[in-house]
């Protein structure tokens, strides 16, 4: 038994036909083109990460300015 039901046998087969369908050239273009696409979604999160969290706490806003001026005087 080997990965949900398939044979090992039947993963070679079914390898051999892909294979013979689309050629090593078209497969070896495929799997760049995908593993680029992966590498730019995973670039695309991680930016997406670094904009949600805050560098720095924003500033009051000008009524607490006006605040501390009073307390002060």
């Amino acid at each position: 038994m080997g990965f949900g039901g398939i044979s090992l046998s039947q993963l070679l087969i079914l390898l051999v036909v892909v294979i013979l369908v689309f050629g090593t050239k078209k497969l070896r273009h495929l799997g760049g083109d995908l593993g680029s696409a992966l590498k730019s979604f995973r670039k695309a999160l991680s930016s997406d990460d670094k904009e949600d969290k805050p560098e720095h706490l924003p500033e009051k806003d000008d009524q607490s300015k006006s605040d501390k001026t009073d307390k002060q005087a």
